[in-house]
């Protein structure tokens, strides 16, 4: 493991061997989880060639106050590390394939005379499982040609020896109309029960070959004896098989045992697809959209994809065919990019299925744009707006019975919050409750800081308030240069209604409309971002006037004692000793002796 030091002493301390490492932030939480065929090499590029790295690589860089890292026999063994580490911690940048949904499986249960159940749960000591499926029909589909093909119990009788020899059950409308052969009445023995679940597996396998080779040997045996029934019985059971067959079959069923995975992508997402042959058939299919973090190549994404994806659903095939040749190569299968054929006809069906995906989400994303534009568009028209108002701002006040005068200011780009363009505002030129003044210097400070780094302004600007915060807004924009230049309104609290500045009457606007439902949406967000920063500040001076009122405790011994314990009842629970080491004896002996 690595040194607890300098992050130069570990840099130079890295080995020239295959391994995952680990960067931590100054909070000492895993921000990135990386694989390398060289630590030394790769974890060095990082702080050696920033230059060469977007924006997003060099703010991981920036971040990064800690390194460990855990060596591994290969560079595909640190991928398969790197993935159950990335599953475990979710780390911001590194990317994630998220998928809630669970699959359903077929298992065949561990008991006397065993069941064929579907389930969601994967319980190894349960029983042997098949799948997963990709959907329920297909399962149902799988489960209904194999209670077709043998007489499997669906009953959940407790078929022990003891009990079946003592006549504790009696058959049931299965074995009447010929779905079950009663082994619970001991009609049926354990032996030849068990060779229906043999062949059984062989369905859930996807083996079919071997179940209809068993098949037509059976029908031409019944046939040599006369056994005409019998023989019609296999016959019909072929016929099931071959419909199924029909139904399922995509390529030549030569080919087997095969995962094949394909990506696409977009400048922020890539989009795969992943399926599991059997004898030509696809027996499970899965779509993953994943998002880029650190502008990942496709065929990074695609490495640690198919790790993944052959880890979650327990594939052992030999093979994987993709679109891309893999970078990192593995003993557990071979990686191949056909070229032409029927394998070239199995990748290009994969990639049809990423492709759509893709196409889907960008009508989706296309759609989603659209509704806000609309409501944009018609929120212009209510207001009247010259300008599309894409970047909008709305000001806030809150102060409790004149008390820790605060403000809050919101922005919304595209009718959706950008809270990162959100801002609080401790008022600092105004005494006492003076909604109006408060106003005219948030406003000022918000614009002219704008000017001073020319940073872009909004097409709209919203104050939560009547005509006086209007107006006290409005000053500050004409003393600022920019009254005209970007339009501004002012939303009344008790009757909702739109003013503009120098109209005494408001804009008459439907209680219904969308572009109003939108300022109210803005409104309210501005509010309770105003109101969280007032409690915590208001909270925050309680604390302080609380320890300040005990004699011999001052400012800055408040500060140093709130950082280290969070509140004063934390404060009064400490121990002299932990009081004495933070704010000194005198400080320890004020609060404990009081």
């Amino acid at each position: 493991m690595s040194e607890s030091a300098g992050l130069k002493d570990v840099l130079a301390s890295l080995p020239d061997s295959p391994g995952v490492y680990r960067y931590y932030n100054d909070a000492d939480t895993l921000i990135y989880v990386g694989k390398a065929k060289s630590l030394r090499k790769r974890v060095s590029s990082y702080f050696n060639k920033q230059s060469q790295y977007n924006r997003k690589t060099e703010k991981l860089v920036s971040e990064i106050s800690k390194i460990e890292f855990t060596l591994a026999n290969s560079e595909f063994d640190a991928l398969l590390l790197e993935n159950n580490l990335i599953k475990q911690n979710q780390p911001k940048y590194n990317i994630l394939l998220k998928d809630d949904k669970t699959f359903p499986y077929l298992c065949i249960l561990k008991e006397r005379f065993p069941r064929i159940i579907y389930t969601r749960k994967y319980i190894a000591k349960q029983g042997e499982y098949f799948g997963p499926y990709s959907s329920v029909a297909a399962m149902k589909n799988v489960l209904e040609l194999v209670r077709q093909l043998y007489s499997i119990r669906t009953c959940t009788l407790l078929l022990s020896e003891e009990n079946i020899n003592q006549k504790k059950f009696k058959v049931c409308l299965e074995f009447h109309i010929g779905n079950c052969k009663g082994p619970c009445e001991g009609l049926q023995d354990e032996s030849s029960y068990l060779e229906d679940i043999v062949q059984a597996r062989n369905v859930l396998k996807g083996d079919l070959s071997i179940v209809e080779e068993t098949f037509v040997h059976r029908m031409k045996e019944a046939a040599e004896k006369m056994e005409f029934e019998k023989a019609a019985l296999y016959k019909h059971k072929l016929e099931l098989l071959e419909k199924f067959q029909t139904k399922s079959l995509v390529v030549n069923r030569k080919l087997t045992n095969i995962d094949v995975v394909t990506i696409t992508s977009s400048e922020t997402e890539a989009f795969l697809n992943y399926l599991q042959i059997k004898e030509g058939a696809i027996v499970f299919s899965k779509n993953i959209e994943v998002k880029k973090k650190l502008d990942e190549s496709d065929q990074e994404i695609l490495d640690l994809t198919v790790a993944e994806l052959r880890q979650t659903y327990r594939s052992t095939n030999p093979e994987v065919y993709t679109n891309l040749e893999l970078l990192l190569k593995s003993d557990d299968f071979e990686n191949v990019v056909p070229q032409i054929g029927d394998k070239k006809k199995l990748v290009d069906l994969s990639l049809k299925n990423a492709l759509y995906l893709k196409k889907e989400k960008e009508i989706e994303k296309e759609s989603r744009k659209s509704k806000k534009n609309e409501v944009l568009t018609i929120l212009q028209e209510n207001l009247r707006l010259v300008q599309f108002p894409k970047i909008i701002e709305c000001f806030d006040n809150s102060n409790f019975q004149g008390t820790s005068p605060v403000a809050s200011m919101v922005r919304f780009v595209d009718g959706k919050p950008n809270k990162k363009g959100y801002r609080h505002f401790n008022i600092k030129t105004v005494v006492g409750p003076d909604d109006f003044a408060s106003m005219k210097e948030i406003v000022t400070r918000r614009y002219k800081r704008i000017m001073e780094e020319s940073g872009e302004f909004p097409s709209l600007i919203i104050v939560d308030g009547g005509k006086g915060q209007l107006s006290s807004a409005c000053e500050a924009l004409k003393e600022l240069g920019l009254y005209g230049k970007i339009p501004i309104v002012g939303i009344a609290k008790k009757l909702e209604e739109i003013y503009y500045p120098e109209d005494p009457l408001p804009l008459l606007i439907s209680k219904k409309s969308p572009g109003l439902l939108l300022i109210q949406q803005i409104r309210d967000e501005a509010h309770r971002f105003a109101i969280t920063f007032h409690r915590l500040k208001r909270s925050k001076n309680t604390f302080h006037t609380e320890l300040e009122a005990i004699p011999g405790i001052g400012k800055k011994t408040t500060d140093k004692l709130l950082a280290q314990f969070k509140s004063v009842k934390k404060i009064k629970e400490a121990s002299f000793e932990e009081l004495v080491a933070v704010a000194g004896e005198k400080a320890a002996k004020a609060i404990k002796f009081l």
